[in-house]
Parts: C-alpha cells; structure tokens; sequence
C-alpha cells in the first residue's frame, strides 16, 4: 500500500486561512444587503470583509488541483471511487440530511413536511447555502483523473498558453461575456490547473509582481463596491464572484506567498495551524449551525460590540475555535467520523 503524502505546511496554511475567509463570509451575511438601513461604518465593515475573503473557495479548489492533479499513482477506478469521490460524497449526502432536518424546525415545532421538500429539492437545490459547494466541486472529481495524463504531456509553453486561456475565461465571466464555455464546471477547473500549476514551479521570480496584482485586485474589490453602492444605493455583487479575474489573480498571489512565507511560521502557531488545516472540511460543514442564532440580528450578537469592524472577526475566530472543537469530538464517533473527513 501507497504511504499517504506528507503534509506540505504551506498547503495547511492555504486550508486555514481559506477557512477563516468563509467563516468570515458567512458571519457577515445578514449586512450586505443593508446598505443606507444601518450606520456605514457597519456596512463598511461587512462590504469590506466580504470584498476581500472571496478568494476563499477558490483556493479550496487550487489546494485540489495541486494535490490530486500532481498524483504519481497509476490510476485506479476503484480506488478512486471509493477513497477520493466518497470522501466529499459521503458528507455531501449526510450533510444534506442534517440540513435538511434542520431547515424542518419551524415556528410551532418540527415539521416533516418541510424536511421531506427540502430533500426532494436537494439534486438541484442545496439544503444549506453552504452546500452549494458541492454541486460544483464533486463534478470536478470526474474531470481530474482525465487532465492528469492531459497536463503531464503538455510542454512549459503549452501550459503557460492553457493559464493564459483560463485567465481570459474568467475575465469574460467577470465581464459578462456570453459564451458557450463559460460553464462552471469549465471555470472552476481552470482553478485546479492553476493550483497545479503554481504548485509544480518556482514562483519567486513572478512574486513582487503576483503581490502588485492580487493587492491591485483587493483595493479594486473594496473601493469599487464601495463606489457601485454610492451610485446605485445598493449593495452590488459585481467584484464578488468566485468565477471572474479578480478573484483569480487574488487566489494566485495568496498561493505564491504561502509558498514563499508559510514556512518562516513556527510552534504553537503553527501547530494550530496544521490542525484547523487537518479539521477544515469539517469545520465547513458544521460552522453554519452555529451561526443559526448568531445571524438572527434580533439575537444581539453583533450589537454587543461597540462596531462591526470588532463584532465580524471576533465572531469569526469564536465560531471556528468552536467548530474545530465540535469537528474534533465529531471525529472520535464511529460511523459520524464519515462525514467530518
């Protein structure tokens, strides 16, 4: 049998901050859209955030290609179906349930009717907003073992034609060019080759340039949905999107400089580091159940705090001590340990 491959600490430092990037995006949720209802400084503070951690699943997605995308091992079907597929299947499916159950609490007790709805909805619809990460990333599964053999024979400049390629799909996106292609699973893609991409080379000479560009892409995202909002007096998704240049120029640098710089972190940082990295499925999963209470504005939560610029990472940083402690336990129970992977 195989050994596994050994841990590569600046891929759990991309896992641990990716997962802090949606924890933050789930917890400022319920002010995006309250653009002129509640002080600016608050809706600042939330725009702000969210505009600067959309990065987050994308790098979920580079980390994939990286690592799968750079496998040596001849391929198995079997082995790949029922190691690699069932190991996001599995919590896909138990998830959905759990959710699903969930989404069945309503005013006045619990309703079967409502779980039941939820379900039979969830081959297209995701039971939790959370999920829809799955509908998109398991297809990605079936297209992996086909580019391993396409990438391995390419040449450098091939490849670098193929980034180039990937890079104009994305800003077509994000320009709202109507294309055939422009599909997610075709998108999203272009993440795992750019994660494999970066991962096989010595990225240090493009560094100063990765950081002009993807700190350009962050000051465009703050000020430029700032500016929308002023104009149009609403909250605008424009410079959000997981699947336009921004983000992908955002993503790219984040990898090149946990490549330069992750390794300088050391002890106990970055032992804690290793294991949120290690827990990071689970804590996607199950942080959302936390956040039940805590986005109900009425609860209070937010308005403990003197501002959201204080309330958003401090909820932030509670909600995933806490999720990594529940994903920690959820670990030790037989059958459950399935879907926290």
């Amino acid at each position: 049998m195989a050994s596994p491959r050994p841990s590569i600490f600046y891929i759990d430092f991309l896992r641990f901050i990716a997962a802090i990037a949606v924890i933050a995006i789930h917890v400022l949720g319920p002010f995006r859209f309250l653009y002129g209802e509640i002080p600016e400084s608050d809706w600042l503070a939330a725009m702000g955030i969210n505009s600067v951690t959309r990065w987050a699943v994308p790098v979920f997605m580079m980390i994939s290609g990286a690592l799968l995308l750079s496998t040596e091992r001849p391929f198995n079907c079997e082995h790949y179906l029922a190691k690699r597929l069932s190991k996001v299947a599995i919590p896909f499916i138990g998830w959905t349930i759990i959710y699903a159950l969930v989404t069945g609490f309503v005013a006045g007790g619990w309703s079967v009717q409502e779980t039941m709805q939820v379900i039979e909805k969830s081959p297209n619809d995701p039971a939790w907003y959370h999920l829809w990460f799955f509908y998109d990333f398991i297809p990605l599964y079936f297209v992996i073992p086909f580019l391993i053999p396409i990438l391995s024979k390419l040449s450098d400049e091939l490849v670098k034609l193929l980034i180039v390629v990937c890079a104009v799909m994305f800003l077509m996106k994000w320009l709202k060019v109507e294309s055939f292609l422009l599909q997610n699973l075709v998108l999203y893609t272009g993440y795992l080759i750019l994660g494999w991409y970066l991962f096989n080379r010595d990225n240090r000479p493009q560094l100063k340039l990765w950081l002009f560009a993807g700190i350009s892409m962050l000051l465009l995202n703050f000020f430029g949905s700032w500016e929308i909002a002023i104009e149009t007096g609403k909250y605008s998704s424009f410079f959000m999107g997981y699947k336009t240049l921004n983000t992908m120029v955002i993503g790219a640098m984040l990898f090149v400089l946990a490549q330069a710089y992750a390794d300088k972190i050391s002890g106990k940082l970055r032992a804690f580091i290793s294991i949120v990295s290690k827990y990071s499925l689970g804590i996607y999963l199950l942080h959302p159940l936390l956040l039940i209470p805590v986005r109900e504005l009425d609860n209070g939560f937010y308005s403990f705090f003197a501002s959201n610029w204080i309330a958003i990472p401090t909820i932030t940083i509670a909600v995933l001590f806490i999720s990594l402690l529940c994903t920690m336990l959820l670990v030790k129970i037989p059958v459950i340990k399935r879907l926290v992977p």
